[in-house]
C-alpha cells in the first residue's frame, strides 16, 4: 500500500511541476514570448526582439502572423491578427471581463482562458461572454514585411 501511495503522490507532484512550469494557457512560453496560436508556423528566431519599452519598434514580421489567425505578444499586451491575407489588425490582449491576458487565437476568435470570452479576429467584437465589451483596438503600422506598434 505504501508503494501505491508513493506512486500516486509522485504522479501528483509531476502534474504540479508540469503545471507550474508553463503558462498553461497555450499562448506561448512562460517567459511571455509570443507564439503563433493558429496554423503551425515556426517564428523567425534569428532577429533580436525589441524591448517591451521600445515605442514604435518592430513588433513582428507579417510572415509571423497566420492568415485567419493571430499571434499574442504577452510582453506588449497586444494581439495581432490577419483576418484575410494582407489585412492586419491589432487589439489589446487584456480581456475586458477580468483583465486576463488572452490565451489563444483559433477558429476566427481571440480566446480568453480565464472565463471563456471570445472576440472576433476582425474587429474584436464579443463573440461569447462574459466579456462586456470588445477588445480595444491598438494602432499598428505595416511597412513592407514589418509590423510596428503605433
Amino acid at each position: 500500500m505504501n508503494a501505491r501511495r508513493r506512486t500516486v503522490l509522485t504522479a501528483g507532484a509531476a502534474a504540479l511541476v508540469t503545471g507550474c512550469g508553463s503558462s498553461g494557457d497555450g499562448g506561448g512560453d512562460s517567459d511571455g514570448s509570443a507564439a503563433p496560436t493558429s496554423a503551425p508556423q515556426t517564428p523567425d528566431t534569428s532577429r533580436t526582439p525589441e524591448t517591451p519599452e521600445a515605442s514604435g519598434g518592430e513588433l513582428t514580421r507579417t510572415s509571423d502572423i497566420p492568415v485567419g489567425g493571430g499571434t499574442i505578444f504577452k510582453d506588449r499586451k497586444v494581439v495581432v491578427t490577419q483576418p484575410d491575407a494582407g489585412e492586419f489588425k491589432a487589439f489589446s490582449a487584456v480581456c475586458t471581463h477580468a483583465g486576463c491576458i488572452v490565451a489563444s487565437v483559433s477558429d476566427g476568435t481571440i480566446n480568453c482562458a480565464c472565463h471563456g470570452s471570445k472576440f472576433s479576429i476582425t474587429d474584436a467584437a464579443v463573440e461569447a461572454g462574459p466579456a462586456p465589451r470588445p477588445l480595444p483596438a491598438e494602432k499598428i503600422t505595416v511597412e513592407g514585411d514589418s509590423i510596428r506598434l503605433g
